[in-house]
């Protein structure tokens, strides 16, 4: 028995070995024929003639967006940010043109937005492999390219906002939701959803152009740029200059420029605020300047061409030199000013030793205990104000402490010990080049030193005591800030006029001291931080050393602008978020993050490659 079919038939002598062989040729004929058919249907280049429908690798129609949600790894929003978990897939397209702080838009089938942000990015393997072998690395190595498919382009996303339409208007409100599996996510391209997504006000004072990675954000836009702004109007809240800012950047960081372009703004025409009366009156800007820059202020930019003066318009930055700019020049001893580098009028003044009765501090050239402060204030000046009136000079007041008899009868009387009245008289010895000099007192000129849309530079580059240029510029910010919280001025002129306080190198003047005057300033500074909103009266601070500036006074500050900082305490120590402290050291000239919590969330912007006024000396 067999199953083999016909095979079992089959007989080794008989004559169906002939007709198997004739049925293989007939077969290799045909097959011979097919052979030649198919050669027929070839062309002599060996091309098919024969289209062969192929399946389609590639999806029809067009991409959107730049990717996928995916679930792979966690889709969750939390309250906890360590919780929430957002990743999305990239297409191959679109990897390279990727950066870590991109803003990207996720919809909600409802017609919600989220706003999220790159945090991270990661290529992972499509398919298992170890990769880490020589023949892997050999194989890298003599060829050009990458084979994108063979990995997986996964961004991590930080959601920082839901935008929904209220009544026609953009809005945004904490993110509360967690999008669909495959959102297609894009790239934020539309200026008004970025500006609500980020909190970011439409008007206010100009600052730069919003950034990623040292890159301008780009839109569909003209122009293509979004401009970032500090709000300036009492619609929201009190406007940000009144509520103080700081400019911190390294040397070569580009903060004098940006600072100059910053005050620029405050001092445009229509910048006006409303006064208790109902006036809408100008800023006034005050500056003291150690190395004698912002006095250029008062000239144009030759660098400025008409082409960038056209962008600044359409972008409604006031620029130019500011005409009513004026230098007022502390005269100390014999120290002479030259100031070949720029056009403003110079105006010359003294410290007049009568502002020492409400500020004692200002001749403790150095530290003065509890003890000597509390002679020189309760003793000592009152008495010399009553034997010599408010018009006593320094020199007088010197020669008053050179009296034995008077050293004598505070010592005989118990109020004031010899040691004690020793130790006040040499330390406030060596002011004899500070006050009362040969100009007209500081007091005198409050009317033109204060002046409404006007620019007053205070310039110490001149001045080669250290101590002197202290006490010049204490006195003066001392004499505006008193006035400002004063509930009865003696100068209506500065409690009337809205005013921005500058001070260039502040950590000099506002660091934290262990003396009793370092503390008397620090109070002010302190209080006129706490009380500037209410008074119309904003602190522009710019150091290069922001760690050292007191504590008490950084609180206050809302705006913080962070250029190039190369040290770690100073980086540490501005409290921006770490996402953009870590960017600080690299960032190049011109390059800043802002963080202003009132304003927009933390950002990061490049500013004007070019000064609004002159800046520089040839």
């Amino acid at each position: 028995m067999t199953d083999l079919g016909d095979f079992g038939d089959f007989d080794a002598g008989s004559d169906g070995d002939s007709d198997a062989t004739d049925a293989v040729a007939a077969d290799v004929g045909d097959t011979a024929s097919a052979a030649s058919s198919a050669s027929d249907s070839t062309g002599t280049n060996g091309e098919s003639n024969t289209a062969f429908e192929s399946t389609p690798v590639e999806p029809r129609g067009e991409d959107v967006g730049i990717g996928t949600l995916c679930v792979s790894q966690g889709l969750r929003i939390a309250e906890d940010e360590d919780d929430t978990s957002l990743r999305a897939y990239v297409t191959q397209d679109n990897r390279s043109s990727i950066r870590i702080g991109s803003y990207l838009l996720a919809p909600y089938p409802d017609g919600e937005t989220l706003f999220c942000r790159i945090t991270g990015l990661e290529y992972a393997q499509q398919y298992h492999a170890d990769d880490a072998t020589e023949i892997h690395a050999r194989r890298a190595m003599r060829t050009d390219e990458v084979d994108e498919a063979d990995y997986k382009f996964v961004a991590t996303l930080e959601p920082v906002a839901v935008l929904y339409d209220d009544d026609g208007e953009l809005k945004r409100r904490m993110t509360d939701r967690v999008p669909k599996p495959q959102t297609v996510i894009r790239t934020a391209d539309d200026i008004e959803a970025i500006k609500t997504g980020l909190k970011m006000p439409e008007d206010g004072v100009f600052l730069g152009h919003l950034s990623v990675g040292g890159e301008k954000v780009r839109t569909a836009a003209s122009p293509p740029t979004i401009d970032y702004r500090l709000k300036d109007d009492y619609a929201s809240g009190d406007p940000l200059v009144f509520r103080h800012t700081l400019i911190a950047g390294g040397t070569g960081s580009g903060k004098t420029h940006g600072a100059k372009n910053i005050l620029r703004q405050y001092l445009a025409a229509e910048r006006t605020y409303p006064m208790a009366d109902g006036r809408e009156v100008g800023t006034a800007v005050v500056q003291f300047d150690p190395q004698d820059e912002y006095a250029q202020m008062h000239d144009d930019n030759p660098d400025l061409d008409s082409e960038f003066a056209r962008r600044l318009e359409r972008e409604g930055i006031a620029y130019g030199g500011h005409e009513d700019t004026t230098a007022f020049i502390p005269k100390v001893g014999s120290a002479t000013y030259s100031a070949g580098h720029h056009r403003a009028k110079q105006v010359e003044f003294t410290i007049p030793f009568s502002m020492v009765y409400e500020n004692p501090w200002l001749v403790a050239g150095s530290g003065l205990n509890d003890n000597q402060y509390g002679a020189l204030v309760s003793v000592l000046l009152p008495r010399f104000r009553k034997q010599y009136g408010n018009g006593g000079t320094y020199e007088e007041f010197t020669t008053f402490l050179d009296d034995p008899a008077l050293r004598e009868e505070l010592d005989e009387s118990g109020r004031v010990h010899e040691a004690t009245f020793d130790a006040v008289r040499r330390r406030v010895l060596g002011f004899g080049h500070v006050f009362d000099q040969d100009a007209r007192p500081i007091t005198e000129l409050v009317h033109d030193f204060v002046r409404p849309g006007g620019l007053t530079v205070v310039p110490t580059y001149h001045i080669n005591d250290t101590r002197a240029t202290e006490a010049i510029v204490l006195a003066v910010s001392s004499l505006l800030i008193d006035q400002k919280l004063s509930n009865d001025p003696i100068y209506d002129r500065i409690k009337e006029t809205p005013l921005v306080l500058g001070m260039d190198e502040a950590h000099n003047f506002l660091t934290d001291a262990d003396s009793v005057q370092a503390g008397k300033v620090i109070r002010k500074f302190t209080e006129a931080a706490k009380q500037g909103r209410k008074e119309r009266l904003g602190l522009f601070l710019i150091t290069q050393d922001p760690q050292d500036i007191h504590d008490a006074v950084f609180k206050q500050i809302n705006t913080t602008i962070v250029l190039n900082l190369g040290d770690e305490d100073a980086i540490k120590s501005v409290n921006i978020p770490s996402n953009l402290e870590s960017k600080v050291p690299y960032m190049e000239k011109g390059q800043m993050v802002v963080y202003s919590p009132d304003n927009s969330e933390p950002v990061e912007l490049i500013g004007l490659p070019k000064c609004l006024t002159r800046h520089g000396r040839d």
